[in-house]
């Protein structure tokens, strides 16, 4: 069994979650695969060039050709949602799922709502808008990312996946509202699925507990799929 890391938006494979359940995967016996999306990290590319689309395409590139057998996807932010869009395009390889503050269909229902009509018209006439970030700098939201990630909206149907699924969702999370996990768990059709709200986490949920509560999410599910 590999245990598969989904990097958010913005993010890279260096960061301490992902280590630590690289960590934590190798040490239970288990395959660990981290990597970068185009634009991100490592990787080469320019972020403002990515698209879902192509980040899509980028995870299952990587997962078909560094992994074989049995997946539990890991996802963080945007990397929840890559490892939503990865169990439905390979649902025969991907067994479980664990989710940290999950953000499918954000284009569309989190950050496209936040715009003020300026910014909305600049995205439109202009092809990009600098949006603020409390992690960095500015960083460029462009027109093809909001148009392109329309196409793999998920959130509104259901999403077929019959392995066990656990999210970890902070209710002080000022980019991914907690309602936002609530929708997700009510689409997805897992019988096995558990959401832990962290009532005073945030949206990186890396502190101690927020990191025993994720390895202990990984732990459960791999000894779910030995049974």
């Amino acid at each position: 069994m590999t245990f598969v890391w989904l990097c958010g938006f913005k993010s890279d494979m260096s960061g301490g979650k992902a280590m630590t359940v690289e960590a934590w995967a190798q040490a239970a016996g288990h395959g660990a695969l981290l990597f970068d999306y185009s634009g991100h990290g490592q990787s080469g590319g320019r972020f403002e060039d990515g698209t879902i689309s192509a980040w899509r395409e980028d995870a299952l590139a990587v997962i078909d050709a560094q992994t074989d057998g049995p997946l539990v996807l890991v996802g963080s932010s945007m990397g929840g949602w890559m490892a939503l869009l990865a169990a439905l395009a390979r649902p025969e390889r991907v067994k479980g799922m664990v989710l940290i503050a999950p953000a499918p269909d954000f284009t569309e229902k989190l950050m496209w709502p936040e715009f003020t009509p300026d910014q909305q018209a600049e995205i439109m006439s202009e092809g990009f808008t600098l949006r603020p970030s409390a992690y960095g700098e500015p960083y460029p939201i462009t027109r093809a990312l909001i148009e392109d990630g329309r196409q793999w909206s998920i959130l509104d149907k259901d999403i077929q996946f019959a392995g066990p699924v656990r999210i970890l969702q902070g209710m002080q999370d000022p980019d991914v509202p907690w309602g936002h996990a609530l929708a997700l768990a009510a689409s997805l059709t897992s019988p096995d699925l558990v959401l832990t709200l962290v009532k005073d986490g945030e949206h990186r949920l890396s502190r101690d507990d927020d990191i025993a509560r994720l390895l202990a999410a990984c732990g459960e599910l791999a000894a779910r799929l030995r049974r």
